[in-house]
């Protein structure tokens, strides 16, 4: 399972960018939580961006899937779906994990962080997936310590669960839609090493 990007069969990148925001919002635990700018040029942008540049974004989303993986045996790693979109932005969310579906489908908003730093939104998110469950508890503390030590990022302190839902840590673009309208500085090759 990874990241097949839904619905890019049109030849116009703007409806291509449309199509997979209707079917990414299809795996959402409520629609609207997938969103873009209400302004039009905007949206004419981003729906084009996402259009051109979507299956190689989701492609570096699902290398970070995969590295989380390698972390588990086969027989106990989450069957999971991961999808770049942005995320509407009155929720103040980086990424979601949707746990009521089969399969489990990881949503990261690629424009609220800085590319080296995708691997730390995904490890938390697969956190969430490999348990099956939200909240920050104990079982969240060791799962997220092992994918940490297995990827090496900064373990997390026992800590309570206010300092989890930030884990790993990561500072934030100052502006979350300089992405999505295909800002030339932030492109998908930026990551880091994993």
């Amino acid at each position: 399972m990874g990241s097949e990007s839904p619905l890019l069969e049109s030849a116009d990148p703007f409806v291509r960018g449309w199509e997979y925001l209707q079917a990414a919002r299809q795996l959402a635990p409520v629609g609207d939580v997938v969103a873009i700018s209400n302004h039009i040029g905007d949206r004419i942008r981003i729906c084009t961006w996402i259009g051109e540049n979507i299956c190689a974004v989701n492609q570096e989303l699902l290398d970070c899937l995969e590295a989380c993986h390698q972390c588990f045996y086969p027989a106990k790693r989450p069957q999971c779906h991961i999808l770049a979109v942005p995320l509407a932005s009155h929720l103040r969310i980086d990424a979601l994990c949707n746990i009521l579906i089969e399969p489990t489908t990881i949503l990261i908003d690629v424009g609220r962080i800085h590319p080296p730093d995708w691997l730390a939104a995904v490890v938390h998110e697969y956190a969430h997936a490999y348990l099956k469950a939200p909240g920050h508890d104990r079982l969240f503390y060791d799962v997220l310590t092992h994918l940490c030590l297995g990827l090496g990022l900064n373990t997390p302190p026992l800590a309570t669960e206010a300092l989890l839902r930030h884990w790993p840590p990561y500072q934030p673009p100052t502006d979350p839609l300089a992405f999505w309208l295909g800002a030339p500085n932030l492109v998908a090759t930026e990551r880091g090493p994993q």
